[in-house]
């Protein structure tokens, strides 16, 4: 066999008329995560625009939705940060300084670029299935450009996962004064430790530690520090699913604290 008809070595895609050969749901992945990320945005929209029932002052209980609350709209009690911003008009989400941050952190994820490009863009919806667009530019052109961004945005959830710690310990907060526990506090510290899980877990971070190295053995504590984060980063998708179920539990639960339609659980004082 000559070179030129080699069909290994033949130019070009299979003439194939299905758009796949797969006779599996293939489907239900990306349907499933639409819905559930549609899901998820419509709630938190929602919860940020009313900016009602987000903060309970006596057991300090504040919305990660809504923290830092930093404009003069917000309690007294619930500015921890200071008085940045004056009121607000009913239609601007107090957290409209800091939520763009965790949303392109979000966005630029490795993680959800692969979710929303298979679930929205069907860029492609699936293993082995032609995606129905005629030419693929890459992330070189803008809206995707931004996507090399994610670094930077990486720093800024840092910083913000730091004001959400601080909540959660200032969730420490009795009804009578002094430190107290309730479900909320609970909640809270849950939510925290697990957004630091999925932060660190990021490929940025992994980077950042050890991903420049040249010798390992001649940085030991940054090599713990590597491996400890490349544990993590295995688990990045769950962790990336778990963050977006406990925000929408803590808020919720704050929420209906906040409202009235039932008190806290109180564990101590």
């Amino acid at each position: 066999m000559t070179r030129a008809a080699s069909p290994s070595l033949t130019a070009g895609r299979a003439t194939i008329p299905a758009r796949t050969l797969r006779t599996d749901r293939w489907w239900q992945a990306p349907l499933i995560t639409a819905v559930l990320l549609t899901l998820w945005v419509a709630y938190a929209t929602v919860r940020v625009f009313t900016q009602r029932a987000y903060f309970v002052e006596r057991y300090h209980y504040l919305s990660p939705f809504t923290s830092p609350c930093v404009t003069a709209s917000c309690p007294s009690a619930a500015r921890d940060l200071g008085t940045w911003l004056p009121h607000f008009p009913p239609f601007l989400p107090f957290g409209v300084l800091f939520l763009p941050f965790l949303l392109g952190f979000r966005v630029t994820c490795y993680y959800y670029r692969r979710a929303y490009y298979r679930a929205f863009w069907q860029s492609p919806p699936a293993c082995a299935v032609a995606e129905p667009h005629g030419k693929y530019s890459g992330e070189t052109r803008f809206p995707l450009i931004i996507q090399n961004l994610h670094r930077y945005f990486f720093g800024a959830a840092v910083l913000l996962s730091l004001v959400n710690t601080w909540d959660a310990i200032r969730a420490f907060q009795g009804k009578t004064g002094g430190i107290g526990l309730g479900l909320g506090t609970l909640i809270m510290v849950a939510n925290v430790v697990l957004l630091w899980a999925y932060t660190v877990s990021c490929h940025s971070c992994r980077h950042i530690v050890g991903g420049r190295l040249r010798s390992f053995s001649r940085h030991p504590i940054r090599y713990r520090a590597w491996t400890f984060v490349s544990k993590l980063n295995a688990k990045h998708m769950q962790l990336a699913w778990t963050t977006l179920a406990t925000l929408l539990i803590t808020d919720g639960y704050i929420a209906l604290v906040s409202a009235g339609v039932f008190g806290d659980l109180r564990i101590y004082n």
